[in-house]
């Protein structure tokens, strides 16, 4: 096993699980283009900011995880998934240092981007903070999926645009986003609970994805990834997002994809979603970054 002091940079970065980044980076570059869809003045340094300080959050959030997952029994040599300390690459307590050294930098970057920005700020990141430190215990009691989608998705949805913009609003239009965007981050999770369900529960803890068995896993992620087709066709005809939002559609092959793997779950079992929780990271990078130029095409050429 190496020490600490022997692991290269590649290797800290791999331990942070950088394929799942695009759960957090999308929703705050997704809203930048809707904001400037919409006419309003977008502050990109603040938005540029806040995207670097969820990505260390998320990387701290990941490793955090990874930690409890190993403590608690879930993560083990015969496990997919985690395997930065049973495989032995990394110390347990390397991990945990890792995880509060990223949560410290991501406090530090989110003071400063309160001072930038504004008070409110700060509260966004204290729930932020707050839900990446319960997380490991919600998800054992079946609320990961919960804690996920408020925070890739709502919490950064709002205080992206409170940073970008620096109002405040009790409805924002914004939140339109949170559902497409939410859902397939939560894919993630599920496809990875669901893939998890006999050796999470050899483990004792409780999955939303254990609870709802392995047909209606299945089911359940398929939605996840399909509907926010669906919310984004309704979104665009009744003019909550430009009809150049149907754009996202192109990124419907992978999400059938990825779908049809899932529905062959009950039968063939965990092996059927090997490698599913990456390919839904990756449809949701393709379908945000769709949206992304859909706003911005339709600001700039109508």
């Amino acid at each position: 096993m190496k020490s600490d002091s022997r692991h290269s940079f590649k290797e800290w970065i791999i331990a942070t699980r950088p394929w799942s980044f695009p759960a957090s980076t999308m929703p705050v570059l997704v809203t930048l283009a809707f904001l400037e869809w919409k006419g309003v003045g977008v502050d990109w340094l603040a938005g540029i900011l806040a995207i670097v300080n969820i990505v260390v959050f998320h990387a701290a959030g990941n490793t955090w995880s990874d930690y409890f997952d190993y403590k608690k029994g879930v993560d083990r040599e015969d496990t997919i998934g985690g395997m930065s300390i049973v495989s032995g690459q990394f110390k347990a307590c390397e991990i945990k240092r890792l995880a509060w050294g990223l949560l410290v930098v991501a406090v530090a970057m989110g003071v400063g981007l309160t001072f930038y920005a504004g008070l409110p700020t700060l509260y966004f990141g204290l729930a932020g903070c707050i839900l990446t430190l319960g997380y490991p215990w919600l998800k054992f009691h079946a609320l990961g999926d919960v804690d996920i989608f408020l925070t890739y998705s709502v919490l950064p949805i709002l205080g992206t645009s409170f940073v970008a913009t620096g109002y405040l609003q009790l409805y924002n239009p914004a939140l339109w986003l949170s559902v497409p965007v939410g859902l397939i981050t939560v894919g993630i999770l599920h496809s990875n609970n669901a893939r998890d369900i006999d050796h999470d529960r050899r483990a004792g803890i409780y999955t939303f994805a254990m609870l709802m068995g392995k047909r209606l896993s299945a089911y359940i992620y398929c939605l996840e990834v399909i509907f926010p087709f669906v919310w984004v066709i309704a979104a665009a005809i009744f003019g909550k997002f430009p009809m150049w939002s149907l754009l996202v559609l192109v990124a419907l092959v992978p999400a059938l994809k990825n779908s049809a793997k899932a529905m062959s779950f009950p039968k063939v079992g965990a092996k059927a979603l090997y490698g599913v929780d990456e390919g839904t990271a990756q449809l949701q990078l393709m379908f945000s970054l769709l949206l992304t130029i859909s706003f911005f095409v339709s600001k700039f050429v109508g």
